[in-house]
Formats: structure tokens, sequence, C-alpha cells
């Protein structure tokens, strides 16, 4: 991250609690001793929680919000409220420039309200896409986008986030040309609707831009490692997430019971052990956790509300890393070069 950055904290959001948010916080501290912080909430509470970690005391400063955004709160409500919430302080410091990103677990539609509306779009961006890195076969994770921002969405809104989704990649995964795909009903160049085809269309007259675009990909392809960024509208997308989490689950599950079901079994889970455990830990979302808000003049990070401490952590590394590698920079880059190609 670079020297001077800060990294403001919602230490109040997410179901389990600010005693799991510094742990989360601490443990990214103790993986990057350069990173420092900005732990926004209850005074009293976070310099209570402090003091099981005195490492975290002298790389962050705590900022006072006195209210905190609940996970039923309408968008219109936190909004209201944004000066006194802790999600809405964290925002705002990164719109104040006094942080370079901001990290919450609080709720996703609040969040994406209020960071809309305090950071705007950047230019040349319509909508901003929620994306998220998900497990594949492949040599890396898969960046996955939107995921639940926009319902809707036409063909120059799949383009922008193609080349969102593009940029990601290069910084989360190190890609330097990464495969992108468009979510359809089939690979044929005429499956699909019109928005679908027109994005395509764009994408393959794009060459210049740092991708490799490889057309479309069907959702039992998601996890074969065969690209690495999927784009779609918000409301296919969160629909693939929830099964795709829901599939995980279940073949966990599965396996517990199978295992539980004998003697003999249970003496087969003892001998496959190691590679039941490396399937745990492939499949668990605290491994995968930070979805980003991209498009933004500002960089905000969502944990999953459930994460545990490394979980967290591994959510604040997802924004160092973009901070980082400045990838709003990088996006504007190559919407600059579309924008170009087009005139």
């Amino acid at each position: 991250m670079a020297d001077g950055s800060w990294i403001a904290i919602d230490a109040m959001g997410g179901d389990e609690g600010l005693a799991t948010m510094l742990a989360g916080v601490a443990h990214a501290r103790r993986r990057h001793e350069s990173m420092r912080f900005l732990l926004v909430g209850d005074e009293a509470a976070i310099r209570a929680g402090l003091e099981s970690h005195p490492n975290l005391s002298a790389a962050s400063e705590i900022v006072h919000a006195p209210e905190v955004v609940g996970s039923s709160d309408k968008p219109s409500q936190a909004i209201r409220r944004s000066k006194v919430t802790s999600m809405g302080v964290a925002i705002n410091l990164v719109k104040q420039g006094r942080a370079a990103a901001a990290v919450s677990a609080g709720n996703t539609g609040a969040l994406m309200a209020m960071a809309k509306l305090a950071l705007r779009t950047m230019p040349g961006i319509d909508r901003p896409a929620l994306a998220a890195l998900l497990p594949s076969l492949g040599d890396n994770d898969l960046v996955m986008l939107d995921l639940g921002a926009n319902a809707e969405c036409d063909a120059r809104n799949l383009v922008q986030f193609a080349v969102m989704g593009a940029a990601y990649a290069r910084t989360a995964l190190d890609l330097e040309s990464p495969r992108v795909a468009l979510l359809n009903i089939g690979t044929e160049e005429l499956k699909g609707i019109d928005s679908v085809r027109e994005a395509a269309a764009t994408l393959r007259a794009s060459p210049h831009l740092p991708m490799t675009f490889a057309g479309y990909i069907e959702g039992d392809r998601l996890s074969r490692g065969d690209v690495d960024v999927v784009v779609c509208d918000g409301f296919s997308g969160n629909i693939a997430l929830k099964t795709a989490e829901g599939t995980a689950r279940f073949v966990a599950d599965l396996l517990k019971r199978a295992f539980r079901s004998s003697v003999r079994s249970k003496i087969g889970f003892l001998i496959s052990r190691p590679a039941t455990e490396l399937l745990r830990h492939h499949l668990d979302p605290n491994n995968h956790n930070g979805a980003v808000f991209l498009g933004l003049n500002g960089l905000v990070v969502k944990s999953h509300g459930s994460a545990n401490a490394a979980g967290v952590s591994n959510a604040i590394q997802v924004a160092a890393k973009m901070v980082r590698d400045d990838l709003t920079r990088s996006i504007a880059s190559d919407l600059a070069g579309i924008e170009a190609q087009a005139a």
C-alpha cells in the first residue's frame, strides 16, 4: 500500500460485531505492518476492544460515529443518517481524502446507495457494479460482476462492466490480459438478448483493450477456469452467486452426512481427510471475501456480513491491493481507450 494511505473501517457493521471486526483488522495488520486504519464507530467501545490488540492501537485512529446502519434499514433511511453512522462516516472519510478506501460488513444496499451518492461515478461510467472473486478450477480465481447493484443493464453498461472487471482482474489476480466473457444462455454468436449481443459486438471491435474477449459463457462453466472475468447484469449475477454458494453448502453438507452414515464411512473420512480439508478450504467464502464497488471516485469494499476474522482480513487485503495498484486510474485509462476507439 502506498505510504501514508489509510483504510477506513466500519467497525460496527456486520453480523459478528465489533470484536470480530477488530480481530480481522488486527490480523490484516500482522500480515502487512505498513497498514494504517481509521476505525469508525462508538469510540468507547472501540477503545475497549483495542485493549485486546496492542499491535493495532499504534497503527490506528478512532473516528467517533454514534449510530449504526441496521441490516433492515432501507437505503433512503441510511442516507439521511449518513453523517452519524459508522458506515456513512467511513465512506465520507474516503470522499474527504483522509482514507484511500473504506471497508464495511454492513447492509449492502445502504452501502451501495451511500457510496454512490457521496463518491459519484467516474467519468465515462454510467453505473457502478459490484464485483467479487469466486473460486474456480483454473490457475486463479474468477472475477464476476455485476452481483446485484443493477438489476437491468443495457449494452453500454455491460461494456463498462467488462472494462472495470478486466482492470480489477489485472490488479487482484496479477493477469496481463484477462480473459473476459459475457454470461449468456448459449455460446453461439446469435444467442441471448439484444443487450448482450450488442455488448459482445463492441468488445470484439476493441482489440486494443488490455483484455482477451472470449465470447459467451454458460452458467455451468463458471467454475471451470475457462475465463478470468464473467460479466452480466446484477439480476443474473446475484442469482448465479447465490446458486453457487448454495451448491457449495449442499456439497459440504452431503459429504458430512455421507461420512457419518456408518463406521466404514467414518474410517473412509479419516483416510480422505486431507482431500476433504482442501475442499472445505476451497469452498469457504471467508477465503474469497471482499466484494468491490467498481466505477466510483473512491474505493469501497463490502465484506460478507457473517465473515469471521480471517474473512474480514481478506476483505482488507483486497482494499489495500486496489489502493497500491491504483485501480481507479487503470479503469479510467481503459475507458479512455474505448471512447477513443468509438470516436
